[in-house]
């Protein structure tokens, strides 16, 4: 996990962590201020057609080759819907309108950073399938056809979500 070597706000030197894993907070010898390892946000969104989610082969690290739900980190200022949107539309091609809310997951990114995941469902609102950005392919799953393994393990937990939806969807 990283750690801060500097302090941001005055530059002295600050201590190595015993512990950097458990590190939530360095407080700084020199001015007293303390840095936090607050997760950066990410927004995805899953995009149903005919009961199935479009999902996208990374072409980059983390993760070169394994199946992602498009999405990515947040710009300063950026609401999570947009973000989404933005997202979808830098790696897919589309345009796509968020729907709700599905879940809000945390993890890290390549070990490093911690994140906080918003999946947002979303409906195609217009626009041909195009890998573009970070991905290098875009398939259709079917619920039952999910990949086994994605490319960071909070995919795996908003498919589960969305299966879980549909599930219950049906239930009724």
């Amino acid at each position: 996990m990283y750690f801060f070597r500097f302090c941001p706000d005055c530059g002295a030197p600050l201590p190595a962590p015993a512990e950097p894993v458990r590190l939530l907070a360095q407080t700084c010898p020199a001015c007293g201020a303390v840095h936090y390892r607050n997760a950066k946000p990410t927004a995805s969104a899953l995009v149903i057609r005919e009961g199935r989610v479009l999902l996208g082969r990374r072409g980059i690290e983390p993760g070169v080759g394994e199946w992602d739900i498009p999405g990515g980190f947040l710009e300063p200022w950026e609401r999570p819907e947009e973000g989404a949107v933005r997202e979808l539309a830098e790696e897919t091609g589309l345009v796509v309108r968020t729907t709700e809310l599905l879940t809000v997951l945390v993890d890290t990114y390549q070990g490093e950073v911690y994140t906080l995941n918003l999946y947002f469902l979303a409906e195609l609102v217009s626009g041909e399938p195009r890998a573009a950005d970070d991905l290098i392919e875009l398939r259709w799953f079917g619920p039952e056809e999910l990949p086994a393994s994605m490319a960071f393990a909070n995919c795996l937990e908003a498919l589960a979500a969305w299966r879980s939806r549909l599930h219950t969807a049906n239930a009724r």
